[in-house]
Parts: structure tokens; C-alpha cells; sequence
């Protein structure tokens, strides 16, 4: 945002070098990585896994490289061997790793560059390394991909024809030459002979031999090179009096120019400038340069008699050690064809509104890194409609700017301005913003705003960056409110979670790594029909059914960070575990495909003991529970029953209603004649009473309980229940009340289940058959009537002995 976007890419390349020669570029995957720096390594270790393709021995102590040290590896695709002291590699070091495509020795002690056959290789950096010359194996010839170059030696002062020959053929596009020492011999074609060249870093050191640097520059320019980059170009303190850019007039190919790291008089940067404005170049750029006066007037360069082709002026960080500011002369027609300015780190606290003004075609201007704020970027002698006439980006980054609202009132001036940079700044909020309309970049990175921020946003803006600006949640209402919102930078601030119902259709870049978010949801990706960059790694992921879908069902070519930055937090026992390794649950994490599983299961199993219980008269005993429940409950309040209540019946009789007139014409006449009283149910049960509570009663009132057994009885459901009650009577209160009449021979197998028990009190109790003869059945009755009788007998005792009980206390006592 902070500048047009060719400038910003062509920066980038300059100063990529500096980071570390020979970074993958995205040629091999970061998944298996080993690192072993500074382990004190006298050598690669044998027992590595072959699965590595990543491979760190830095700054460790090996010596030598030979057949085997490697061969184990034979996914490896980056190796990087620096600071170890390295001495040798043998030709067949890498006869195993054919794969290897980044391949970084620099900063060792080679003195001789090694054969390498290493076909897929893409990038190598032997800079750094004390070989006498620059004389490549003809091995190099071989690599057909090679495509970054870095080399340089500190003891090598002579470069041939034939150091480069085998190179001749190969697809060079950029190549990283010297070790910041002065070349004294240099053979005009060297670099001519790369033909596929288009970027080149040049590391060499000139003070005297000023005709190396100019056949250097014209070799260059016989290639495709368009990009080039002097690094330390000139030693301090260097007394130039020729012109040592004298060749920049007659170029044709090049046209952008980077001096870096240089100490830089004004008089040279005179000559300079007089010739870069009759050279191809469109671009120039000086970085971290010292510039010092050693001319009375200062940089004076008067108007030129042609036409100038510059486009782009870039001023990144310039020291001088003069107690007053440079003076500087120069004609603004030299300068009006400008369409990219930049002065940052140049200590700048306020605006030189007459220079800029004078650049009318100015769209883009970057002024980050110095000490402008509100008062010294509109000052009163500064008018911005006229200053800035064409302006569509600017930058302001890294500066003192404070009032969001004046800052907003400012650029609406600014007729065209479509991106502003305010990051790095000390903005503060409070008053309403009311920003134009054609503004629809803003970046508020780096500064403290908290939640409120976007109350004072545009609802114009399209691209918002808020990265570390103290955000804790992402307020829908205000989202809402941004309905031409593409790209959202939410990076580094500690929100915790991404609404389910976050509605921005036209957005399709997110950034929202280095938060404190556990998850994302599908709800919240559906709100995003339009998205297509996402950057959420570094977050303290949770690995449970939360992340499911994220890790399972997310679209992962969308995640720009995936997936070196996404790691589980939570539980512990996964802390720093990647989310791509993670194995996860199907089944704990789908209630879907839980109940599609358990639900069968249940089924089955509840048909199966459905079908047990009927086979087994579960439904009976299930009510003989319920009844037996409550019977316990009854019995409950009537303990000791047998003592203390008084029965109303001699017996109760459980009967077939099939057998009816049998007990009706036969059984009580015969028993009531001889002075018994019966509980017949069709005679002696209440109306109106519950049919189970009439049997408990009857069975209660009753000392005996008389079975009339017959093939009819053992059929009777109601039968079963009577037959239930007397024997749980008979066991609650330990007594012998159950008398069997057996009235026909019933075979064993005709029993139902449910029966059983009656088979065993058969066994073990002894009951009366009815005789078919008459002679028998007057023995069968005086039989039955000796039991009842009995029965009486000890009902009469257990009577006097209740009452001798209660009388006794009330007897007095006689001594």
C-alpha cells in the first residue's frame, strides 16, 4: 500500500541478498526440516531420516563432504553448510541427492570450487570462500536449471573469459558476483557471454581501475540485465577524480540502478547524475549511502539539452556527518517526468513544498522513516492541491503523525489520492473522520487504536490494514458498514474469535495470523464467498471437534502460511503439533455420523431384547414387579400382621372361571357346611375396587389361600397373579399358608414359563387330587376340612396368646 508496486518489487530483489544467498525461493517444501546448527557437528549424521528434504548444518565444525555423508538423503532439496569451515567436497559428495535444487556452502574455506552434478539444482551460493579465481568446473555445464548464482572470493582480484565458459549455455538469470575487494585484472567479455542475465548484484570495491567497472557495465548491458546493484561501489575516503560512469551515456538495456552501502562525495554525484540522464535508465536508488559535500556549492547540477528517460528516485537512509543540511541545485525540469519519489530515512521534519510542486506528474511519494508530523507534512506555506496534483499513493509511515481526524480533513485535497499509510505512527482517535471518497487504501498498522477503530473508517476504504493496533474483537455492525471491502490485515492483535454469522462478500484477502483465535468455522468461511488469500497460522489453534472442518473440510490452497504457521495449542498433550499431522476422530466429531451408527445399533438391540422379553413373558414379570412394589410398600405398614390383626376368612379360593361349577356346586357347600368361611371373588370382592387390590386383600384376610389346579388354571393370567400373592405372603411373613387342590392331572410340559415356580411348590408341598370315585372323595374332603381345621386350631391359639400378651402388664404384682 505504501507504494506502486514495480518500485516496491524491484526494492525487494535489491535487498533480498542481504537476508541470507541461496533462501529456497519456494523450490522446496519447509515440511521436513531438520535443523542442526550450532550443534557441534564434526560431521553429518548417518542416522537422519530419508524423508528430510530441508537440512540446516550451519555453524558447526565440519571439515570435509565425502561419498556417503549424504546418502541417506535422498529427498533432500535444501542444504545449507555455512560457517562450518568447510575445506572439501568430494565429486561424488552428492551422488545420492539428485534432488537437490537450493544448495548454500558460503562463508567457508573451499579453495577450489567443487564439481557438482547435481541436475535439478536451481540456486547456489559459493560466496564467501577463499579460491584463488573464479575458474567454474566444466561440471557446471551440466546444470541445466541453475538460475541464482552467488559468488565471490576475498583472494580472487582477476576474472577471465574462460572462468565463465561453462556457464555459456546455461539459463543464468541472476548472479551475485564479488566479496567487496577491487578487481585488477578483468577480461571485457566475461559476463557478455551470459546472455540470459537480468539481475545482477555487483559486489566489487573501485577506486583506481575505473576501466574494469566501465567494461563490466557494458558487458552487462550486452544481456538481457535490466536490474543492477553496486554494493560498496567506492571505499570510504576514495579520491575520484575521473569520471567512473562515463559508460552509463551509451547504454541501452539497463535501466534500473541501485548503489548501496557507499560513501559518496557530491562532486561524484554530479557526475553521476550527468550521466544517468543520458543513459536507459528509469530507475535509480541509492541505499544506506554517506554522502558527504566536498564542493563549496554543494550538488549543483544544471538543465540538460535532452531527453531524460528516469522515472523513479529512491533516497532509503543517507548519513552525513556536516552540521548543516545539504545544499542542493538543480533544475526541476530534470525531475518533472518523475512518477515515483522516495526520501525515507533522511531525517525530514518538514515538507520541501517547492521542489515537489514542481513534479507534476508525481503519483506516487514516500516519505517513511523520518520526523514529519502534522505541522511539517501542512505547513502553511505548503498547499496539497498544489503540491500534489496527480498523487495517488502515499506513504507517511514510521514518522510523528497524531490527529486521525486532521489527517483525514488534510487529504481530502488530495483530488486523486486513493492509498494512505499512516503505520508506525502515533495516531490517536476521537473526533469523526470524514475522509473523501476516492481514498480506498488505508493502513493504521502499528499503531494503538483499540476496538473503536472502525467507527472512523470510510465506508469507501477497500483495503484496511489494522495489523497490531490493540484489537480484541472483530464488531459485525461496523463490518457491515465497509460494504466495498476487499482486503482485511487483522495480523497481531488479540482477537479471539471470528464471528460465526461475519458477513463481507467482496472481501478476498484476510490476514488474521498472530492472534489468539482456537478456531474457524465453516459458518464463518460461508461469509466469504469471495475469498481467496488467507493467513491465519501462528494462532493457538485447538485440536477437538472445534477444528474439524477447518482441518478436514477447509479449502487449504487458499492459506497463504499453511502449513509451517498452524500448530496445535490445546489440549496439552498436542501442544506444538502441526494441524497437517494431526490425526483426528471422524466419528467423535460428526453428530451426524454418531447417530447414523448408534441408532441402528440401539435398534438393533432394543429389537432384540424386545423379542427376549416376549420369549420370555417379560411383560408379565414386569407387571408382577410393579405389583410386588407396591405390595412391599403395603406390607411396609403392616409388620407383625399375623400377631396383631384379625382374619376374616378361613381361606381364600383360586379358581378357573372354567372350573366355577365345580367350586360353586361342590367345594363351599362342603366347606362352609362344616363351619368355614371361604372368600369366593365372585361373591366376596368389593365393586368398584381394582381387581390386583380385591386378590391382595382377599390374600390378606385370609390364614389359608386354596388353589383349585386344573388344566384351566394354569391358562388364567389372573390365576398367575393370585398364585403370586399367596406366595409372597407365605415368604414376607414366614408361614405355610398355601393348600393345592389338584382337580386334574396337568402334564409337565403344558406349564407355561411363567408357571415354573408352580412345579417346584409341587415338589415340595404336599397337595390333595380329587378323586374320580365317590368313596375317595369323602376321604378327600375329610382331608381338606383336618387342614382348615387345623389351620383354626392354631388360629384360636395364636388369638389367646395375643390376648394373655395385652392382659398380663395389668396384672398387679404379688410378693
Amino acid at each position: 500500500m505504501s507504494s506502486a508496486v514495480w518500485p516496491v518489487v524491484i526494492s525487494y530483489l535489491l535487498v533480498l541478498p542481504f537476508k541470507a544467498h541461496g533462501e529456497n525461493f519456494g523450490y522446496c517444501s519447509t515440511e521436513h526440516t531438520k535443523d542442526l546448527s550450532n550443534n557441534n557437528l564434526t560431521r553429518i549424521p548417518s542416522h537422519l531420516s530419508n524423508n528430510i528434504e530441508y537440512l540446516d548444518v550451519s555453524h558447526n565444525n565440519i571439515s570435509s563432504i565425502v561419498h556417503g555423508d549424504l546418502s541417506g538423503l535422498t529427498h533432500l532439496c535444501f542444504l545449507k553448510i555455512t560457517h562450518c569451515g568447510l575445506q572439501h567436497i568430494s565429486p561424488d559428495a552428492f551422488s545420492n541427492n539428485s534432488e537437490i535444487k537450493v544448495l548454500n556452502i558460503s562463508y567457508n574455506h573451499l579453495t577450489i570450487i567443487p564439481n557438482l552434478h547435481l541436475p535439478q539444482l536451481r540456486i547456489l551460493d559459493l560466496f564467501r570462500n577463499p579460491y584463488p579465481n573464479y575458474g567454474l568446473p566444466h561440471s557446471f555445464g551440466n546444470l541445466n536449471y541453475l538460475s541464482i548464482l552467488a559468488i565471490g572470493s576475498p583472494v580472487a582480484t582477476s576474472v577471465k573469459v574462460e572462468d565463465f565458459v561453462p556457464l555459456r549455455n546455461i539459463c543464468l538469470k541472476k548472479i551475485i558476483f564479488g566479496d567487496r575487494t577491487e578487481l585488477r585484472n578483468y577480461e571485457k567479455g566475461v559476463f557478455s557471454q551470459l546472455k540470459s542475465l537480468q539481475e545482477v548484484i555487483l559486489k566489487v570495491t573501485f577506486c583506481h581501475h575505473f576501466h574494469i567497472f566501465k567494461d563490466m557495465i557494458i558487458d552487462f548491458d550486452q544481456t538481457q540485465t535490466k536490474k543492477i546493484q553496486l554494493i560498496k561501489l567506492f571505499p570510504d575516503q576514495c579520491s575520484i577524480m575521473t569520471d567512473p560512469f562515463d559508460a552509463f551515456k551509451d547504454l541501452r538495456v539497463l535501466s534500473n540502478l541501485s548503489i548501496v552501502d557507499t560513501w559518496i562525495n557530491s562532486s561524484v554525484m554530479v557526475k553521476l547524475f550527468k550521466n544517468v540522464w543520458k543513459s536507459s535508465f528509469e530507475e535509480i536508488a541509492f541505499l544506506n549511502i554517506t554522502y558527504n559535500e566536498d564542493t563549496p556549492d554543494g550538488f549543483q547540477l544544471p538543465k540538460q539539452n535532452h531527453t531524460m528517460n528516469l522515472r523513479a528516485f529512491i533516497l532509503d537512509g543517507v548519513h552525513h556527518h556536516q552540521y548543516r543540511y545539504p545544499t542542493i541545485n538543480m533544475s526541476v525540469e530534470l525531475i518533472n517526468q518523475l512518477t515515483y519519489l522516495k526520501f525515507s530515512g533522511t531525517g525530514m521534519n518538514i515538507l520541501p513544498c517547492n521542489l515537489i510542486s514542481a513534479i507534476k506528474s508525481l503519483q506516487v511519494l514516500d516519505l517513511s522513516n523520518n520526523l514529519l508530523d502534522d505541522s511539517g507534512f501542512w505547513w502553511s506555506g505548503c498547499s496539497s492541491h498544489k503540491v500534489f496534483p496527480a498523487l495517488r499513493k502515499l506513504s507517511l509511515s514510521h514518522n510523528r503523525f497524531n490527529d486521525l481526524a486532521e489527517i483525514a480533513k488534510n487529504v481530502n485535497d488530495m483530488k486523486f489520492l486513493e492509498s494512505l499509510d499512516l503505520s508506525f505512527n502515533s495516531i490517536s482517535i476521537g473526533k469523526p473522520c470524514f475522509w473523501p471518497s476516492h481514498l480506498t487504501e488505508l493502513s493504521l498498522s502499528h499503531n494503538n487504536l483499540g476496538d473503536h477503530v472502525f467507527r472512523f473508517l470510510s465506508p469507501h476504504f477497500q483495503k484496511i490494514d489494522l495489523s497490531k493496533t490493540g484489537l480484541s474483537v472483530i464488531p459485525l455492525n461496523s463490518i457491515s458498514l465497509l460494504p466495498r471491502l476487499t482486503h482485511l490485515y487483522l495480523s497481531f492483535n488479540s482477537i479471539q474469535v471470528i464471528p460465526a454469522d461475519f458477513r463481507s462478500p467482496a472481501l478476498v484477502r484476510l490476514h488474521i495470523d498472530q492472534n489468539a483465535i482456537t478456531f474457524i468455522s465453516q459458518k464463518t468461511m460461508e461469509g466469504l464467498p469471495q475469498l481467496k488469500t488467507l493467513k491465519a497460522g501462528h494462532n493457538p489453534f485447538s485440536c477437538d471437534c472445534d477444528s474439524f472442518w477447518f482441518m478436514t473440510e477447509m479449502n487449504k490452497s487458499l492459506l497463504l502460511d499453511w502449513p509451517m504457521g498452524y500448530a496445535c495449542s490445546t489440549p496439552p498433550s498436542l501442544s506444538g503439533r502441526r494441524l497437517g499431522t494431526y490425526e483426528y476422530g471422524w466419528l467423535s466429531c460428526q453428530p451426524g455420523l454418531q447417530a447414523a451408527v448408534v441408532l441402528p445399533v440401539l435398534f438393533v438391540v432394543g429389537a432384540g431384547l424386545a423379542v427376549t422379553v416376549y420369549a420370555c413373558d417379560g411383560v408379565w414379570y414386569t407387571k408382577m414387579l410393579w405389583v410386588w412394589i407396591r405390595m412391599k410398600r403395603r406390607g411396609s405398614k403392616k409388620a407383625n400382621r399375623l400377631l396383631n390383626a384379625t382374619f376374616r376368612y378361613h381361606a381364600f379360593i383360586s379358581y378357573s372361571q372354567h372350573d366355577s361349577v365345580w367350586v360353586g356346586s361342590q367345594l363351599v357347600p362342603a366347606l362352609e357346611r362344616s363351619g368355614l368361611s371361604l372368600c369366593v371373588h365372585e361373591r366376596d370382592f368389593e365393586p368398584g375396587k381394582w381387581i390386583v387390590d380385591n386378590i391382595i386383600q382377599c390374600v390378606e384376610d385370609s390364614y389359608k389361600s386354596l388353589f383349585i389346579l386344573s388344566k384351566n388354571f394354569v391358562q388364567s393370567e389372573w390365576c398367575n397373579y393370585e398364585l403370586f400373592f399367596a406366595q409372597h405372603r407365605a415368604i414376607s411373613v414366614n408361614d405355610d399358608s398355601l393348600v393345592f387342590v389338584l382337580l386334574e392331572p396337568i402334564p409337565t410340559d403344558s406349564l407355561p414359563k411363567k408357571f415354573l415356580k408352580l412345579r417346584t411348590l409341587l415338589r415340595r408341598k404336599t397337595y390333595l387330587e380329587w378323586p374320580a370315585d365317590e368313596r375317595k372323595q369323602r376321604v378327600f374332603w375329610c382331608n381338606l376340612r383336618a387342614i382348615l381345621q387345623t389351620v383354626d386350631q392354631s388360629k384360636i391359639l395364636k388369638d389367646v396368646a395375643t390376648d394373655i400378651a395385652d392382659i398380663c402388664p395389668l396384672l398387679p404384682v404379688i410378693e
